[in-house]
């Protein structure tokens, strides 16, 4: 029987013992943006019950024909803190007796209980979203509204995110120490010496997946640009802002990106990629601070902001080659947007 060191087991203690802090703070969220709520509303979903703007959200809901939503749609919530008190009374038989096959079947068990959720929720959605009262105000025939498992969605005018909240992050980090734990100890027991680097790398990778905040490309004919309402169709124009927290703005045009920025709306401390349509390449975004933008009226763009971004100025400068343009910096183009 393969005994787990004293220090895993001081880890896997601590790492159950946190998911107590689950009982007190919501596990999901859902936010929903849209033109006339620029600030959001938020469905906070917790072990027990569910918070935030629901009722707003349902009186939205109910013009398209989806139920009401109330605590007592979900059964989940009268068993779901005895699920998270077997989990942590698992974890700490783990720390306790320090065998690292209970370690595997905590794993086990985790994993399953990760599947399952999921599933749960993806039935739930499905249902909520597609079984419409067919007496509502606005039908449109032949589409859904079920919000996403985990990411963004567009939904009509609105910006859907779904994404795990604090809650949600304690169970995955906890997950994913064990997870670290048991490699390490079985590897360590195996005459297979798991070098710190190596077991750092696996961390940063395990924890980088769920951390995938990028931009995304362009679904051309589907996406709305944020700042004038217009579909996004031309993909030598497009533009991106994309949050810390994955929250994705697309422009159909880099002037309506400027206007949005300078707006005050977004504060440049919350976003983490500001990019644009390379010109000469379809879905291809640069960054702006390494571009180089070319302007003139020779250049239409769909909002007549008449800028395009290259990814540099070698390509700018073979582009304007006898036409009236000009090369400008990302700061410069800002400056003269307004």
């Amino acid at each position: 029987m393969i005994k787990i060191s004293s220090t895993s087991r001081i880890i896997i203690a601590i790492s159950s013992l946190s998911l107590i802090v689950t009982y007190f703070v919501p596990i999901w969220r859902i936010d929903l943006f849209a033109p006339q709520y620029p600030e959001g509303l938020t469905m906070k979903i917790w072990l027990y019950t569910l918070k935030g703007d629901v009722e707003i959200i349902n009186g939205l809901n109910h013009y398209i024909g989806m139920r009401h939503i109330k605590v007592e749609m979900f059964p989940e919530f009268s068993f779901l803190i005895y699920i998270v008190a077997f989990y942590i009374l698992l974890g700490l038989m783990v720390a306790y007796f320090g065998r690292l096959a209970i370690l595997f079947w905590y794993l086990v068990f985790t994993a399953f209980g990760g599947v399952f959720s999921m599933f749960d929720f993806y039935r739930w959605g499905y249902d909520y979203g597609h079984n419409l009262d067919d007496t509502a105000a606005i039908k449109v025939p032949g589409l859904s509204y079920q919000p996403p498992l985990i990411g963004h969605k567009r939904l009509l005018n609105f910006d859907a995110y779904s994404l795990p909240d604090i809650g949600g992050w304690i169970v995955f980090i906890a997950a994913t120490i064990m997870l670290i734990i048991w490699i390490y100890e079985y590897y360590r027991h195996h005459k297979f010496h798991m070098n710190k680097p190596i077991l750092g790398l696996l961390f940063i990778s395990l924890f980088s997946i769920s951390c995938n905040v990028k931009p995304e490309p362009f679904k051309y004919g589907v996406d709305i640009c944020y700042t004038c309402k217009m579909g996004i169709i031309e993909p030598r124009f497009g533009a991106e802002c994309v949050t810390k927290k994955g929250k994705i703005y697309k422009f159909d045009d880099i002037g309506c990106m400027v206007r949005l920025l300078k707006s005050g709306m977004l504060e440049e401390s919350e976003l983490k990629y500001i990019v644009v349509a390379n010109y000469e390449k379809e879905n291809e975004l640069l960054d702006v601070n390494t571009s180089t933008f070319v302007v003139g009226t020779e250049i239409k763009s769909p909002m007549n902001f008449n800028t395009a971004a290259f990814s540099d100025t070698i390509q700018a400068k073979l582009f304007i080659l006898q036409k009236q343009l000009k090369i400008l910096d990302w700061h410069a183009v800002y400056q003269n947007i307004e």
